[in-house]
Parts: C-alpha cells; sequence; structure tokens
C-alpha cells in the first residue's frame, strides 16, 4: 500500500491490530507525498490500496478509472501544528504562528504546496493568519510531512508547519513544543483511501479498507491527533 507520509507513526500500530485479526493477509506500507504517489500510480506503481493525506487525489483516481469503483472511503482528518525544538528560545507557546516572523527564525519548513496537502494547508494557515509576506521567504520545503519534520529536527530549519500525527509520536514528543494552529484557518484535511484497480477481487485489500473505519483503527488514529471523518 501507498500511504500518506503523516500516517508513518499511526499505520503500523493499526497494521498490527490488523495483522493479528487477519493472519492470511500481507500488508507492507510505503510512505510518502500523495501527489508523488498519485503520479506513480497513474504511470503504473503496483499498489494495491492508496492511503492519501486529502480526498483529491484518490478522487481523481477513480474518476480515472485505475481505482475499484465505489471502493473510495473517509479515515481521518488531519491538523496541523507550528513545532520547534525543546531547546529551541522561540516562544512557540506565547506567539503560536507569529513567532515565525521572529529575525531569529532564518528557516521555516513545510511540506512542497505542490504535491503534499499538508503543505497547502499550511500556506494556507500562513496566508489566513497573515503572516504569509513576513514567512515566505524563510520557507524550506520538504518533498513530504515527515521530511519537514526531519528539517526541523535536524537543525536545517529553525521551526516547521508539521502534522500534529508526527509530534505525538512516542520517538518525537518530547524533543520538540507545538502549537496548534486553529482549524479555521485552513481547509479542512480530509484524508482518504481506494482500493486500487489491481487489487479488484482481493478480499485482503477489501478487508483492511474496512479495517481502516472501524473502531479499532479510529482508536489509534486518535491516540494521534486525527479526527474522525464525521467530525471535525
Amino acid at each position: 500500500m501507498a500511504a500518506a507520509a503523516d500516517l508513518q507513526f499511526a499505520l503500523p500500530q493499526v497494521l498490527a491490530q490488523f495483522r493479528a485479526a487477519n493472519t492470511g493477509v500481507e500488508v507492507s506500507a510505503v510512505y510518502g507525498s500523495s501527489g508523488n504517489f498519485y503520479s506513480q500510480i497513474r504511470n503504473g506503481a503496483p499498489f494495491d490500496l492508496f492511503l492519501s493525506a486529502d480526498m483529491d487525489y484518490p478522487r481523481r483516481l477513480a474518476a480515472e478509472g485505475l481505482a475499484v469503483p465505489d471502493s473510495l472511503f473517509k479515515y481521518a482528518v488531519g491538523r496541523i501544528v507550528v513545532w520547534v525544538p525543546a531547546a529551541s528560545s522561540i516562544d512557540v507557546d506565547g506567539l503560536g504562528i507569529r513567532a515565525l516572523e521572529s529575525d531569529a527564525v532564518r528557516h521555516v519548513a513545510i511540506a512542497n504546496p505542490q504535491h503534499a496537502p499538508y503543505g497547502r494547508a499550511a500556506e494556507a494557515a500562513l496566508r489566513s493568519l497573515g503572516v504569509y509576506d513576513r514567512v515566505a521567504p524563510k520557507l524550506v520545503l520538504g518533498e513530504n510531512i515527515a521530511q519537514t519534520l526531519e528539517f526541523v529536527q535536524s537543525g536545517a530549519a529553525d521551526g516547521g508547519i508539521v502534522a500534529l500525527s508526527l509530534v505525538l509520536a512516542p520517538t518525537v514528543k518530547n524533543q520538540g513544543r507545538y502549537w496548534e494552529v486553529p482549524l479555521d484557518a485552513y481547509p479542512r484535511i480530509e484524508q482518504g483511501g481506494v482500493i486500487l484497480s489491481r487489487a479488484r477481487g482481493s478480499a485482503g485489500a477489501a478487508r483492511l479498507g474496512a479495517f481502516l473505519k472501524n473502531a479499532p483503527a479510529r482508536r489509534i488514529l486518535r491516540d494521534y491527533g486525527f479526527y474522525a471523518p464525521e467530525g471535525r
């Protein structure tokens, strides 16, 4: 399966539960940018299931005949945060997104808005909250939201706008501090999946798609900061 990079910590736990209940189904996941996966799938990449960080890419694949009819589903609603390293002097708690305007902040990481839904959400938030013009010259673009986080972790950026699901991961949550961007500052990040045409008739793909909509998977996703798609 191809999976959006914001799932790289949450999805392994979901898949562990799925495997325990479906011992005859083998699943492996590759993580990356939803837009890049969309292009790869259109060019014949051998994936059975696609979990995107938005609904648009799966919808396009369905419209183009590259997905099993009526297999499109929503699995989560994502959230974004401004994240800085724990040792940073940047007052992200007090200033929120305006902390990124500080002269002490030289580089700000976001995912590339051209193909990463979380990058588009970050850009929208910067604009709606009135800081884009000051922050734009500082932007460094990650190939996907996981690389965006890595830029801040490595010191290549002083702060970044990243997925809440990544900074809540056990291996990351003590490395930094974050301020959650208000939900009304960016378009709702509805995340969706689709079973791809090469998996037509695959009982395993159908079972996994159904599992992602059920309570055990939803509980894990909630622990990583995702909302259920029916709520906000």
